[in-house]
């Protein structure tokens, strides 16, 4: 008989996350699921209609009983931020106290906010039982990131924070080689092989689709509008393409974020906006036909060292919707990009280098860009597999 596991995630369906898939993937190879996570307000920052202090507290959504417990949402300010991050656990510990939940195993995935983690690891001490955390986000280097903050004063005790976290973890996976290093600097000398490399994968419905005849040479993005992505590169890339007599490439923009308004900002100050259309978020589900309609997908990332060990999540859902890809990226993200040979790279904050390798690609040949799709789902079918990595899960949580 399989095990019940616990799943501790600040963020859950209807919230966009993979670990949505990873939790309905366990119900349908037979665990028993259980998910403790906060009510859902992300990316807008306010809380889901339909969901409150007193609705949709306790649900069942594909098998997987969902326990929502209160938080403080986002807001589009960095005190509702702070605040968000530092509920979550501050409701937790209370969850804790009364919980009648008996699972076998803890499993958490972490993006920020970190903090979260210690609501999963006190309910594993509690209950003796192992627990799994798969890293998405490097803290304290996302904090000094976003925050500009290096004062050892306020990043110390966030190390210890995580230091503690990581020691009350009994496995351990970084999302990129360079994560996996990074986390190792925070764990005890005799304990670092519980530290390995797992890299995301792909939800199904990410496929190819039949490619829709457009206008022009159309270069699309997908997913999260926020400081990390570094999206005011791409105006400054689309001046220097008109400036260079290019008159067909045009820019879709699909998601939404708290970065949104600052990047409608920087196409305004560039002159560009008639070369930009925004779709808006959308379900993942609809991404596939939406990137049938571009030539090339992007990628970019704020100039911080940071996103140089970082694999994102959507280079794997490109790559299995065989995409070519433009990226403003560097270290893992162009490592993949080159060994896939699936696209081109500039370096962080070269708007020049983006544009010129933007204006190369419309001009590949047809046959040379499909060949590029090809390459990226080839890598992503052996490297990215997501029956290979949730076999493997298997060898960790059937004990």
């Amino acid at each position: 008989m399989k095990k019940h596991i616990l799943i501790v995630c600040q963020f859950f369906y209807p919230e966009q996350f993979r670990i949505n898939d990873m939790a309905f993937e366990w119900v349908k190879r037979g665990y028993k699921v259980t998910v403790v996570t906060g009510l859902p307000n992300y990316p807008e920052g306010k809380i889901f209609e339909g969901y409150g202090l007193f609705k949709r507290r306790h649900e069942v959504i594909n098998g997987v009983e969902v326990y929502r417990i209160p938080l403080i949402p986002r807001g589009k300010g960095k005190l509702g931020l702070i605040l968000n991050y530092f509920s979550f656990p501050f409701f937790g510990f209370f969850w804790n106290l009364f919980t009648k939940i008996e699972a076998d195993e803890v499993f958490m995935l972490e993006t920020s906010p970190m903090n979260q983690c210690k609501v999963g690891v006190a309910y594993a001490k509690k209950h003796h039982v192992p627990c799994y955390l798969y890293v998405q986000d490097l803290w304290p280097e996302n904090v000094e990131m976003i925050t500009g903050i290096h004062s050892p004063i306020i990043i110390k005790p966030i190390e210890r924070m995580v230091r503690k976290i990581y020691k009350g973890c009994t496995h351990l996976w970084g999302s990129s080689p360079s994560f996996v290093d990074s986390i190792r600097k925070y764990v005890a000398e005799d304990e670092k092989e519980k530290v390995s490399f797992m890299p995301q994968y792909a939800e199904e419905f990410y496929e190819p689709k039949p490619r829709v005849e457009h206008k022009g040479f159309n270069v699309i993005f997908t997913g999260n509008i926020g400081q990390a992505q570094g999206l005011e590169i791409l105006p400054k890339a689309a001046a220097i393409i008109r400036a260079e007599g290019m008159k067909d490439i045009r820019f879709t923009i699909v998601g939404d974020g708290r970065a949104r308004e600052s990047f409608k900002e920087s196409i305004t100050a560039a002159g560009v906006w008639d070369l930009f259309e925004f779709v808006g978020r959308v379900m993942p589900t609809e991404v596939p036909d939406l990137l049938a309609k571009g030539d090339v997908a992007f990628i970019s990332f704020a100039d911080d060292e940071l996103f140089a060990k970082t694999i994102p999540a959507k280079l794997q859902s490109y790559m299995a919707c065989a995409m070519p890809i433009v990226a403003s990226a560097k270290g893992e993200t162009a490592r993949v990009i080159e060994e896939a040979d699936c696209g081109c790279c500039s370096d962080i904050g070269n708007a020049r280098e983006l544009a010129m390798n933007i204006i190369a690609m419309r001009n590949l040949p047809e046959a040379r860009l499909r060949e590029m799709g090809q390459n990226a789902f080839n890598y992503n079918k052996e490297h990215f597999s997501k029956k290979a990595i949730m076999d493997y899960l298997d060898t960790f949580l059937q004990g």
